[in-house]
């Protein structure tokens, strides 16, 4: 008998999360994420699977961000059949997310195909439509947390609170018979973890006793400060008096799923008690709306010790959901507060105020979540002068600030202990959904303090290992892999084509006169010319 694995997704790399397992009696996935960042990944999500989705049996999905679900409507489009297994606040969720994240790619296709069509260039069809991701509603099927189900024959399943998210999950799998001495073949798939003193989740559970744990590393090199829920809610107040001080906009680049949610109570709540001036918190997003409703018909679960209800209904907040309703905000002036998606500012409405913001000394844009790789929002951390958004070149005058308080994500110390809890791991544990500091980071916390050294891997996309074996096997993929190693862990060339593009300009922009800057654009047209 053989169960393998192969890591499809967020392997070396923090989206795209897809892990295939095969078996002699089927084939059964663990999430099938969208892939973002760089368009060298994005564009693997308007490639092929690299598996043919008519043979999936059952998809097991450990929670609703767009990076675990966001291919689902793909996979069901293209041919398969079985079941999506969730608990049901993730199927609440993902009933709005999925069908927004459809409409999303319509509209930024229509876009991008009228810039391609006054270029002379060819085309483009969205990755999957709105009805695609209606139609893949249906394949929906309700777990219970802590309860055995049979996924496929020989497998069974059991989900566990990972403290991430509303439904987010650890998920327990057992391959019958295939483990040490005819015992099941126990896995576990970390989903992603949720941090300590999670303002809206319980702590993170799991059992122990598995030949192998797949964890997420996405802060594994970080080590966060303690935080309770009031210092977190007191550091926000600073960064928001601080706005205020500037008299402009307050930008908040949010997940529309429980970061938004997050920030609505702790803001609300920083304003009834007088601690921050009040003003008008427009939540710009429709899909954000959607799940605050999904959050209050949810409330009785969340957090006991807040009044989650009262402070999503708020006199405070304002839903823009229409298109002008959204413009209309760009006529404000003075301090106001929004909040729209994305969280890493790579799509959605947030783009829009950012152009009307960024070159404004008086706003502040207010990171609050992970920026991959690649993304505008990474830029922005890092210190970037100037952005490309749009197209157009837009300066960066405004405060850029960030809290990692709000993270949705467990730090370093956090996931080897949680890895640490889930003892003994036999045979290995698989570090995935990570940028390569942040895998290197928890190695080196877990490796002979946790499990041996030698237990301890890596893999990288398309990777495949033989599981039953007393030690996991690598089975040669040199020659079907989508993407070279080197391309999924390193900026692409529109990354540095921007960089570059913006670097002219400036160059340009500091010449001393119109002879110097002519003399620059001839050595650039010289260097172009030798390289042909």
């Amino acid at each position: 008998m053989s169960v393998t694995i192969k890591f499809c997704g967020a392997a070396r790399t923090v989206t795209g999360s897809c892990y295939l397992f095969q078996t002699q009696t089927g084939r059964l996935l663990v999430d099938c994420g969208l892939f973002q960042g760089p368009k060298t990944l994005k564009a693997l999500n308007y490639g092929a699977f690299p598996f043919r989705p008519v043979d999936i049996d059952v998809v097991l999905l450990t929670h609703a961000h767009i990076d675990h679900s966001g291919l689902l409507p793909k996979l069901v489009r293209e041919g398969f059949r079985g079941r999506i297994i969730a608990t049901q606040g993730t199927i609440d969720l993902c009933s709005y997310m999925l069908p927004d994240s459809g409409s999303i790619q319509e509209s930024e296709v229509a876009a991008l195909n009228r810039r391609n069509s006054a270029r002379g260039k060819a085309e483009v069809n969205p990755i999957y439509t709105q009805a695609d991701a209606v139609a893949a509603l249906g394949a929906f099927e309700p777990v219970e947390y802590e309860t055995w189900i049979e996924a496929m024959p020989g497998v069974r399943a059991r989900y566990w609170n990972a403290g991430h998210l509303l439904g987010s999950a650890s998920i327990e799998i057992e391959f019958a018979g295939e483990g040490r001495s005819g015992a099941p073949l126990r896995v576990l798939a970390s989903g992603d973890i949720g941090p300590d003193a999670k303002l809206l989740q319980p702590e993170p559970k799991a059992p122990a006793d598995f030949d192998y744990v797949i964890s997420e590393s996405t802060y594994g090199d970080t080590d966060r400060p303690p935080i309770t829920s009031e210092t977190r809610r007191q550091r926000l107040a600073v960064e928001v008096r601080a706005a205020h001080a500037a008299d402009g906009a307050l930008l908040i680049p949010a997940f529309a799923v429980e970061r938004t949610q997050e920030l609505i109570v702790d803001l609300v709540d920083l304003m009834d008690r007088g601690e921050v001036l009040t003003a008008p918190i427009f939540l710009d997003s429709p899909l954000a709306i959607r799940a605050t409703e999904v959050f209050r018909q949810h409330a009785s679960s969340l957090g006991a010790d807040v009044d989650v209800a009262r402070l999503l209904n708020s006199p405070h907040l304002r839903c823009t959901e229409t298109v002008d309703e959204s413009k209309a905000i760009a006529m404000l002036t003075g301090f106001h507060i929004i909040i729209a998606a994305s969280g890493m500012c790579d799509a959605g409405r947030i783009r829009h105020h950012l152009k009307r913001w960024l070159w404004h000394k008086s706003a502040t844009v207010l990171l609050v979540g992970y920026q991959a790789q690649g993304t505008l929002g990474r830029f922005l951390d890092d210190g970037a002068k100037a952005v490309r958004i749009q197209g157009d070149e837009i300066k960066v005058a405004a405060r850029i600030r960030r809290i990692d308080e709000y993270s949705g994500h467990a730090d370093g110390p956090e996931l080897a202990r949680w890895i640490a809890a889930r003892r003994p791991i036999h045979r290995g544990v698989y570090l995935v959904h990570g940028e390569e500091p942040a895998l290197a980071g928890l190695s080196e916390r877990i490796a002979e303090r946790i499990v041996p050294t030698a237990q301890v891997f890596r893999p990288i996309m398309d990777d495949i290992y033989e599981l039953t074996t007393s030690a996991p096997t690598p089975i040669d993929v040199s020659q079907r892999r989508r993407l070279a190693p080197e391309a999924v862990v390193a900026l692409d060339w529109h990354n540095d084509m921007s960089k570059l593009i913006l670097d002219i300009n400036d160059r340009i922009e500091a010449a001393a006169d119109d002879r110097a800057r002519g003399v620059i654009i001839r050595q650039l047209q010289r260097a172009l010319n030798s390289e042909k």
